[in-house]
């Protein structure tokens, strides 16, 4: 009796402490590499085939208005790994990386108990390596798409701690892989051609090859969960699918409208969240580090310029921010942008109106947008086409988010919208004083011809930094919320 005792007292301890070492959730953070909000079933593309991202939104909680502080690779995930905007993190251009005085989440939840490991591209600067167990960056072992390793890593975690993975796949990022494990769409009957884009045979090819990468990084998110369901810990592990900016193609990547920083963001996680919701309220993507700090009950350094939205997991209808900002830097080419989006409004001010807006070289060396060029030399495009072509550009722009959802109608001079303009006006002026913004008179030059994408003599020359003379790296206010 005494030995059956005992028995039970060392099975009951020992499932305590498993218990106690899975009461934080483990967390799963997969960020997708260039892919829009719409082109995501859940939201609304009736084309493309992402049943395993459909399935995780039926599943879980669809942020509906989830917003990146640029569109724009390693800023947004710079400010996202500091839960700060990106001229506050000292790495605002794209390929510049954070500095190591800097706090990043995965570093605090592994210092929490967290085992911490990165999967696919990492290009945050090498500070960030201090914040993962494991990094998994070699391209030969991730495969193309970057996913190979997520079942494995899985599989060979440590079993006695909670778990943070931030998986990078490099799907849906230009070049196309010529292999795909998901579908295969069809150009002429499963592509829906943005209205920034002409409808041309080379855009539809090109569209369709970017569907191709965004099922192939579903077929990968399907083999996640099923691995978890597996290993008996599907409850308590806590899923995010996001992606850093909007898709590849003039329009859309590089640009402050939704086309280019709004994003998709599903949470999975059957614990704490119940299946089937959708949240309509303002978020940031600084917001996410400080809701994911605490969830795992770690504490949010005073570094950290976002909120945490753990009470939307609950109340998913509650109100939470007023305004989201962005910024655009040079990213292959000079640039300067900032905007102010509410539920309502959106308002952007450009420093530097001589450029156009043709998106990154990948963008505007593409087919889709030599198909763009090719309609314009014979007249045929749109005002929302002609937009990525347009110099000088507006000094300011402002548009009604509900009557014109693409953003299409500059309002600026509409005297009907002169008070709503005007408080967007003071809430950028009053976020970019606070926050230390400024604008630098000797701006990262650009680095490619913008019409042919060949190298200029300037290539590899940098600038100074959007906020590095008020050392904006170092100011923590958070501006207006």
């Amino acid at each position: 009796m005494a030995k059956y005792v005992a028995v039970m007292l060392v099975m009951v301890m020992t499932g305590f402490a498993k218990i106690s070492a899975q009461s934080t959730p483990n967390i799963i953070f997969i960020i997708a590499d260039d892919v829009s909000w719409d082109d995501i079933g859940t939201y609304g593309n009736t084309k493309i085939k992402t049943p395993n991202l459909d399935k995780l939104a039926k599943d879980g909680i669809k942020f509906t208005n989830m917003y990146l502080t640029a569109s724009s690779c390693s800023p947004s995930r710079t400010s996202i790994l500091t839960g700060r905007y990106p001229h506050n993190t000292g790495a605002a251009e794209l390929h510049t990386p954070l500095p190591a005085h800097l706090k990043f989440f995965p570093e605090l939840l592994k210092q929490n108990g967290y085992f911490s490991a990165l999967v696919g591209k990492w290009h945050e600067g090498p500070a960030t390596k201090r914040a993962y167990d494991t990094l998994l960056v070699d391209r030969a072992a991730n495969g193309e798409g970057a996913e190979e390793q997520w079942v494995n890593l899985l599989k060979s975690r440590p079993k006695n701690k909670p778990f943070f993975f931030w998986l990078a796949p490099l799907d849906a990022h230009r070049p196309w892989s010529k292999k795909t494990a998901g579908h295969v769409h069809n150009p002429d009957t499963e592509i829906i051609v943005p209205p920034t884009l002409a409808d041309t045979k080379e855009t539809r090819l090109d569209l369709a090859a970017y569907y191709n990468e965004i099922s192939n990084l579903d077929h990968y998110v399907g083999l996640l969960q099923k691995e978890l369901e597996r290993q008996g810990i599907a409850d308590n592990t806590l899923i995010i699918f996001t992606a850093d900016n909007g898709r590849p193609f003039p329009g859309s990547k590089t640009r402050l409208y939704d086309a280019g920083v709004k994003t998709p963001f599903i949470v999975k996680w059957p614990k704490g969240i119940k299946a089937g919701q959708t949240c309509q309220s303002l978020v940031s993507s600084i917001d996410i580090a400080p809701t994911l700090l605490e969830l795992s009950g770690t504490k949010t350094p005073e570094t950290v310029q976002g909120k945490s939205f753990v009470s939307l997991f609950k109340t998913p209808d509650k109100e939470f921010r007023k305004y989201v900002f962005a910024e655009h830097n040079w990213h292959d080419y000079a640039a300067y942008e900032r905007s102010v989006r509410s539920k309502d409004f959106l308002y952007v001010i450009n420093k530097r109106t001589d450029f156009d807006n043709g998106g990154p070289i990948d963008a505007n060396q593409s087919p889709s947008a030599k198909a763009l060029k090719a309609a314009k030399a014979s007249g045929k495009l749109t005002a929302l086409q002609k937009d990525v072509f347009l110099t000088p550009r507006p000094a300011q722009e402002f548009f009604d988010n509900f009557k014109d959802p693409l953003q299409s109608q500059n309002e600026i001079q509409n005297k009907t919208y002169a008070a709503p303009l005007s408080e967007l006006q003071k809430v950028l002026k009053k976020w970019q004083e606070e926050t230390g913004d400024t604008v630098p008179e000797n701006l990262t030059p650009d680095w490619y011809d913008r019409e042919t994408g060949k190298a200029l003599p300037e290539k590899d020359k940098r600038g100074e930094m959007p906020g590095s003379a008020k050392k904006a790296d170092h100011i923590n206010a958070k501006g207006p919320f």
